[in-house]
């Protein structure tokens, strides 16, 4: 007859087990542990002595307010011979006596989160369960430890901003292993909608990645929801910070969590997609940031970007935008839901641009999806589709009302970059998204997704061409030329009018004041000539215009006067940010003090006041952003100079980031790398 062990006391060996599941970077004062994977417990007994084949121990797995087996929040098991790693399972791996080594094991579908462990009548064992991408059994199963390095464990990383000619790293912590993130992101999940309509059906839900991550596409926004940011994009950021402060997601989640769940303001797609990296990185699915350059909105769902600019080459504002780069995520799982070949990288996009199913989310949808053209799968494909390959057609209005066509070419999905996996450098990706441009196979990726507008593409007209041209060196501060270049291709003299136009550009489209502007009224070009046209873009004009996101549109307008057609080129400059310098002294050692010496020059030919320098860093600063504002103001070439101390937690490549911020140089990044010793 089976005879239940008499517990005393346990012990959940956290120090082991969450060593031995990657989750001790979060704390080992409590019990984490990932699914499909074996646990031990060590069990003290009061009386007797474990024997095998009598002894039993009656085991009860729950989550959630309303644990139930029909939706796999609760699961009741016993002891077997051998753990069984497909299903809950307990096993003794000790030999006969008064302790027992109890070796649990999860299935590798159970659901995600809080959990409760009754062993026998009355001991109960809190603890959490996380995804497991190093279990062949889990839908997140990636087979690559360089990778899983990378995409779940690794706290800090690079987005990348700027233009898709002129790419800027920028530095992020991502922070998912500081303390008290791991809570936030349970919390995000329990204040969702569908867990506060159903609570046992959302927790049900959580064994699913698919459904995690279209839940955290909406929380990490605010739209309909408690989530965690505000979307702002414009110049005024009353009541809240510009979306360029932060540095990292930690401070973000941590207000988010101690404001009652009232959104954080503000943040732009950047900050949006790399919260929701966080939280997919701390809930164990393997997650990138992606930035997708000249990235179409397509807000008719035609697939088709339409542009109206005036007789100046003015654009005019409208719904439809191309962005100057879009970020989203990336998520690795399975897609059981899908037909075969759809596996691996999910796009999915918390920045709230239009609604899915009546809330605003986006995905996860199959890379592999938005390659081929397959716009009926789920979720969301034809708007990711038209990001990276909506068609642009420019229009121009004239001032008697009419419109003709304007010949442009227009660019959609270009340059699409995540970080490399082990190093800073770019990856480029967009062969993931989409067939080499002309290609067989893209248009039979446009045919299946009825692209009309790509497919009845003709060549381009090759008479008259207008280009822009840049110099390498455009820093904020100084005055510099760009270039219009006119050419000629026909056998015959041409004469034209050439208008060259600038204006400051958010990342997202929207226009501001003029920056410069020319008008050639007799631009005289005889056959196979060509004549570059300069515009002086000075600091003067241009430095109370440029927004933070330091973007420059140009636009270069030429009209034909012998065909009356007319072409337009168009191009986004980054104007580049002054370099932070940083020097580490000291040797860098674990819970040793260290100092920064952190020093940028001023390229302004004004003062700069009230600077300040930023640093933090995952397990560098102690989960805290580390301040220091300089008492002088700092005169055009000189240096701002500071040094800030913080002490090391762990050891291993870390990276510092540091922000600079001024009255008239607002949230310069840098970082550097740091390795820290034992």
């Amino acid at each position: 007859m089976a005879q239940a062990l008499d517990i005393e006391r346990w012990n959940p060996e956290c120090l082991f087990n969450n060593t031995d599941h990657r989750t001790d970077l979060n704390g080992v004062d409590r019990l984490i542990v990932r699914r499909g994977q074996p646990f031990t417990i060590s069990l003290y007994l009061r009386s007797g002595s474990y024997q095998p084949g009598i002894s039993s121990l009656d085991c009860i797995a729950e989550t959630g307010p309303q644990p139930s087996e029909q939706y796999g929040t609760r699961a009741r098991f016993g002891l077997s011979s051998s753990i069984d790693t497909s299903t809950w399972s307990a096993t003794v791996t000790s030999p006969p006596g008064d302790m027992v080594a109890l070796s649990i094991c999860s299935s590798p579908k159970a659901p995600i989160g809080r959990y409760t462990l009754t062993l026998g009548q009355s001991e109960k064992i809190e603890f959490i369960l996380l995804f497991n991408p190093w279990c062949p059994a889990d839908a997140v199963y990636m087979d690559n430890e360089q990778n899983l390095a990378e995409y779940v464990l690794s706290q800090d990383g690079i987005i990348f901003r700027g233009s898709s000619k002129h790419i800027i790293p920028t530095p992020w912590n991502f922070g998912q292993f500081e303390s008290g993130i791991l809570d936030i992101c349970l919390r995000i999940l329990d204040m969702n909608p569908k867990c506060l309509r159903n609570p046992g059906k959302d927790y049900s839900g959580r064994r699913n990645p698919i459904y995690v991550t279209r839940v955290l596409s909406a929380m990490v926004n605010c739209n309909d929801d408690k989530g965690v940011l505000l979307g702002n994009w414009t110049d005024g950021y009353e009541g809240g910070v510009s979306p360029l402060f932060w540095r990292g997601s930690v401070e973000i989640l941590r207000n988010w969590d101690t404001q009652s769940c009232q959104p954080v303001r503000y943040g732009q797609c950047w900050v949006f997609a790399a919260v929701a990296c966080s939280v997919s990185r701390a809930l164990g699915i393997p997650c990138r940031v992606i930035t997708n350059y000249l990235s179409a909105h397509d807000t008719n769902s035609n697939l088709v970007i339409e542009h109206y600019v005036n007789e100046n080459g003015e654009l005019i504002q409208s719904r439809d935008m191309i962005w100057n780069y879009h970020c989203w995520v990336e998520s690795w799982m399975t897609r059981p839901d899908l037909k075969p070949d759809f596996d691996g990288w999910q796009a999915s996009d918390p920045t709230p641009q239009e609604k899915s199913e009546g809330v605003y989310c986006c995905g996860p949808i199959p890379l592999r999806a938005i390659k081929e053209g397959e716009l009926t799968f789920k979720y969301d494909a034809p708007f990711v589709f038209a990001e990276v390959n909506a068609d642009v057609v420019t229009m121009m209005k004239k001032k008697d009302g009419s419109t003709s066509k304007v010949t442009t070419i227009g660019l959609v999905g270009q340059m699409i970059s995540t970080k490399s996996v082990g190093s800073d450098s770019r990856e480029d990706i967009t062969h993931l998204y989409k067939y080499p441009e002309g290609s067989d196979e893209e248009r039979e990726a446009f045919t299946k997704a009825n692209h009309q507008n790509k497919l009845l593409q003709e060549n381009p007209d090759l008479g008259l061409h207008v280009t822009i041209k840049v110099t390498p060196d455009m820093r904020k501060g100084c005055d510099f030329d760009v270039f219009a270049v006119v050419t000629n291709h026909t056998e015959g003299e041409k004469k034209c009018r050439l208008v060259f136009g600038s204006c400051a550009v958010s990342y997202n489209g929207f226009l501001g004041g003029n920056c410069g502007f020319k008008d050639l009224l007799n631009v005289q070009l005889p056959p196979g000539a060509e004549r570059r046209v300069p515009l002086r873009l000075n600091y003067s004009k241009y430095g109370s215009q440029v927004t933070e996101d330091n973007l420059i549109r140009l636009a270069a307008l030429l009209h034909d006067y012998s065909t009356g057609q007319a072409k337009l080129a168009m191009r986004n400059i980054v104007l580049d940010n002054p370099e932070i310098k940083v020097r580490i002294l000291g040797e860098p050692k674990e819970n040793r003090k260290l100092a920064a010496e952190i020093s940028l020059q001023n390229p302004l030919p004004e003062p700069l006041d009230n600077c300040c320098f930023s640093i933090e860093g995952a397990n560098l600063t102690g989960g805290n952003i580390i301040s220091e504002r300089l008492g002088c103001t700092v005169g055009p070439g000189e240096d701002a100079k500071v040094k800030i101390y913080f002490t090391p937690t762990h050891s291993g490549l870390r990276k510092l980031v540091v922000d600079f911020d001024s009255n008239k140089l607002c949230h310069v990044k840098g970082y550097r790398n740091v390795i820290i010793g034992k």
